[in-house]
């Protein structure tokens, strides 16, 4: 287009081109955004998918098909799992302790070692740390982890707590630590408590909380007391049925959960009685759920699921129990299996690793392993995107600020190169950042958002655009959208690509725009600048 409007010497026909030029570019930004769905509604696309080349629909169930109301179910597995610890010898004072939901976040790294929770970055760089609820300053951290860096591939001291189960564990943790901390028969030490002769390392501590989290699913207390109040534990939404029949109409759709078919069954009709008017027996309303399905499997102890998995079985759907012996026989609709692994579905199926767009809430066990061993498409479930949209929608005022202190920071050294020896005081203006960024944080909760500390990315965000292909806040936003829709990843830019900006230097105004554009904000930075000097000058005279 520059070429052109330098060929065209027409008088007004030059302004007229890079005016119309001006114009387009808005137009297009004013449609594009006027096509986006709601982002309630939204699905997020970190690598394009095409809906048509989608044959096989899978689903999770728990925290995917069946959402748990959250804070009320974290609550319960948190109370389930300090009643374990007390039942095998940690003292009743712990039970006073009540769940925060404002606290614990997903993706935290708790340390064996030295009993801290850590929120850090892909590399392994620590962005916040918790010792029990005290939040370490820097130079605490640098005493602890040097560089403020930790080996997250060490996986026996760095345990990462990814899941939405992981939420209750996490609070106890800290629990845990601040109870010990403050206790005054109890010495601290590095790395555990020591009382007379009996030493309490962090270590213990975790295997102790791993085996009631074991204790809790394994024996079916959590299971038991939710089905016994489905209506406070878990969300029903009569949109599931409706999906999944228009997925039905252009694919296959399977089922593949870790839980046993007794609790999936239960789980399944309280979901799917909406109150439709079909099938009102209650033999047929029992099986309803699972017209729904090409293929139920159950226990499929994901992750193993999508390696060597385990003895594929037949379920009896009358009983609950399991058939003797390794199913080999052909694929039949609505049977129930348990085990198997994920390529048995295939082969059931008939479909291939890219054909089949399956979806989860486990960043580990459902989406990077699916991704990595199957070649799967990868949708991830995370619910913590209603209130992470929330703050970032209402609270943009504090994002601007970010944006225009980044740009005072910038101008303090437009005009130096390598041969100036200024230096200029950029303490107050980093005072400010540090100071918005927290407030930033603390919308989201105490440990900030799952996302990201500041402009840094978390470890769960980093993993989460590795390796899932779409994510929304619930996978029933597809229902928004046609199944046939072609879902386009914004490009990777990278940070020469990102700070660039294309600008088109051919129309007679742009120099002019450009001086304008300048002095304002070298007008703007003055100001700014001298005002935090004067906020900083009057901290240090509190101080």
């Amino acid at each position: 287009m520059g070429s052109i409007s330098k060929e065209l010497t027409f008088g007004t026909d030059n302004h007229h081109l890079h005016d119309k030029r001006i114009g387009t570019k808005e137009h297009i930004l004013s449609d594009s955004r006027v096509l986006k769905r709601d982002y309630h509604h939204r699905v997020f696309v970190n690598r394009s998918l095409s809906m048509e080349k989608i044959k096989c629909f899978g689903f999770d169930m728990d925290y995917t098909l069946a959402m748990y109301r959250s804070p009320d179910y974290e609550e319960l597995g948190f109370e389930l799992l300090l009643d374990r610890l007390v039942c095998i010898g940690y003292p009743h004072q712990t039970l006073e302790y009540k769940y925060d939901p404002t606290f614990p976040a997903r993706g935290l790294v708790f340390d064996c070692h030295r009993g801290t929770l850590l929120k850090v970055d892909s590399n392994g760089n620590v962005l916040v740390c918790t010792h029990g609820f005290r939040f370490l300053k820097g130079s605490e951290i640098w005493d602890i982890y040097p560089n403020k860096f930790i080996q997250r591939d060490d996986t026996k001291r760095f345990h990462v707590l990814n899941t939405l189960f992981n939420l209750s564990e996490t609070y106890l943790y800290a629990c845990l630590v601040d109870f010990f901390n403050n206790c005054s028969r109890y010495v601290n030490c590095d790395t555990g408590y020591r009382h007379g002769n009996l030493f309490m390392s962090f270590q213990s501590i975790f295997q102790d909380v791993r085996d009631a989290m074991d204790y809790v699913h394994d024996s079916g207390c959590l299971k038991e007391k939710t089905l016994k109040n489905l209506d406070k534990y878990v969300v029903k939404d009569a949109r599931i049925p409706l999906l999944l029949s228009r997925m039905r109409d252009v694919g296959k759709v399977f089922l593949a959960t870790n839980s046993d078919y007794t609790y999936t069954d239960a789980i399944m009709t309280y979901l799917f009685d909406v109150g439709c008017g079909i099938c009102k027996n209650s033999d047929s309303s029992q099986k309803l759920w699972r017209s729904y399905f090409d293929l139920i499997v159950v226990d499929t102890r994901k992750p193993l699921f999508f390696a060597e998995g385990t003895v594929l079985r037949q379920v009896d759907t009358n009983t609950g129990k399991l058939r003797i012996g390794t199913y080999t026989g052909p694929h039949q609709h609505c049977a129930v299996y348990s085990g198997g692994s994920s390529d048995i579905v295939c082969e059931l199926l008939a479909v291939k690793g890219k054909d089949i767009l399956y979806m989860g809430d486990h960043i580990f066990g459902d989406i990077l392993k699916s991704k990595k061993r199957q070649g799967w498409r990868t949708f991830l479930v995370v619910p913590e995107l209603v209130k992470e949209l929330s703050i970032w929608t209402e609270r943009s005022e504090l994002f601007d600020e970010l944006k225009r202190l980044d740009i005072i920071l910038a101008e303090s050294y437009q005009h130096m190169d390598s041969g100036s020896n200024e230096h200029p005081n950029i303490k107050a203006i980093q005072k400010q950042i540090q100071k918005a960024t927290h407030e930033m944080d603390m919308c989201y909760g105490k440990m900030g958002s799952l996302f990201r500390c500041g402009s840094r990315q978390t470890l769960f965000s980093s993993q989460l655009i590795r390796y899932a292909d779409l994510y929304a806040a619930s996978f029933i936003n597809l229902l928004y959208y046609p199944l046939s829709y072609s879902f386009q990843a914004l490009p990777v830019l990278m940070a020469h690509e990102s700070t660039v900006d294309h600008i088109s230097m051919d129309g007679p105004d742009c120099n002019k725009m450009l001086g304008q554009q300048l002095q304002h904000l070298n007008l703007y930075g003055k100001k700014r600048l001298k005002q935090l000097m004067e906020e900083a000058s009057e901290e240090d005279e509190d101080n």
